[in-house]
Parts: C-alpha cells; sequence; structure tokens
C-alpha cells in the first residue's frame, strides 16, 4: 500500500524522532529472545511464522539465531495500513505453511493492544496447531492490552509510544532502520 507522506516528511518525521533503543540493544535483544525460544522449542520441530511486514525484519534476524531443526513461514494480518491508529483485521495471506498437527511459534513486531496478534494466534489454533507460542520484539507497555492473550517471549519493553524501525513502520516508512525510535512531541 501506498505512503500517506512524501520521502521529505518521512524524513523529517526521522530527524525529530527519539532514538529509544540502538541498534547493539536490538541485536542484544534478539540474542535473548533467541536463547529463550531455544530453552523451549530446540527439540520441538516449531514452524515459526513471521507475521507480514512489521516483522520481516527482526524475524528474519530471529531465526538466523535459532540453530536447531525448524521451518519457517508466514502470514499477513494488519489493522493499520500505512495508518497509525489500527483498525478492523484485514488478512492478506492466512498461515502459510499448513499448521495442522504442528507447534507453532509466531513472532510479530510488536504487542501493542494485542487485537491483531490475538486472532492470529485463534486462526493458528482453529487451523489445528497442536501447541501455539507468541513472540514479539517489543511490547508497549500500557493498560489497553486485550484480555485473553500472554506472549511467551518478549524482546524489548517500550513506553506508550509511537516507534518505528526494525521492521515497524512509519507510514510505511523506515522499517529498515536497525534501531528503534519514537515519534517526538
Amino acid at each position: 500500500m501506498p505512503s500517506t507522506i512524501t520521502p521529505e516528511q518521512a524524513l523529517a518525521v526521522l530527524r525529530k524522532a527519539e532514538l529509544l533503543f540502538t541498534p547493539a540493544q536490538v541485536q542484544s535483544a534478539l540474542d535473548c529472545l533467541a536463547a529463550a525460544v531455544t530453552t523451549h522449542l530446540e527439540h520441538c520441530d516449531p514452524l515459526v511464522l513471521i507475521v507480514m511486514n512489521g516483522a520481516f525484519i527482526p524475524g528474519a534476524q530471529l531465526v538466523s539465531r535459532l540453530q536447531f531443526p525448524l521451518q519457517v513461514g508466514y502470514l499477513h494480518a494488519s489493522r493499520y495500513r500505512s495508518s497509525t491508529q489500527g483498525g478492523e483485521i484485514d488478512w492478506i495471506a492466512r498461515p502459510y505453511p499448513a499448521v495442522t498437527g504442528r507447534i507453532v511459534l509466531v513472532f510479530d513486531d510488536i504487542f501493542d493492544e494485542g487485537n491483531t496478534l490475538q486472532a492470529i494466534v485463534e486462526e493458528v489454533r482453529r487451523q489445528g496447531a497442536v501447541e501455539t507460542y507468541s513472540a514479539v520484539l517489543v511490547n508497549k507497555r500500557h493498560d489497553r492490552k486485550s484480555t485473553g492473550l500472554t506472549v511467551d517471549f518478549i524482546g524489548l519493553e517500550i513506553p506508550d509510544r509511537y516507534v518505528f524501525g526494525c521492521g515497524m513502520d512509519y507510514k510505511e516508512y523506515w522499517r529498515q532502520l536497525p534501531g528503534i525510535y519514537a515519534i517526538s512531541g
């Protein structure tokens, strides 16, 4: 989906943004996340489903750290679609490959309110996964979380601000940044 801002506007946002986590801090968090996932899933032959588009970059970095047999797939569900406000769940691509009879780890970029991740986990279970785990690069601290969802593996804790970088976007820009930034103001 095309962005609603120009590249110049995106650059202005980055120039004013606050760096919350340096690239080194993000890499360290991914190392810790990989260690925790390994401890729990290294003997389970899991299917790791990466949630597009936000978890594509950190998901690739995470799975490259998992030195045990696993398979990688994807799904694409969104509530944001270039906006900074979430809406209804939009299933662009359901989980692939099939999850029936599998132990599945769903990896997403951020656990904000949790509506998207909860819908994804419920869909994976509905499709027949025998066990489902969830992991996120960042958990946003606030009291607006969905009830009934607990994330199993968390890399970083962030304040209740709009963040971008390391997979997360600002109106479809800046996913490629190695650090995590917060919009100023």
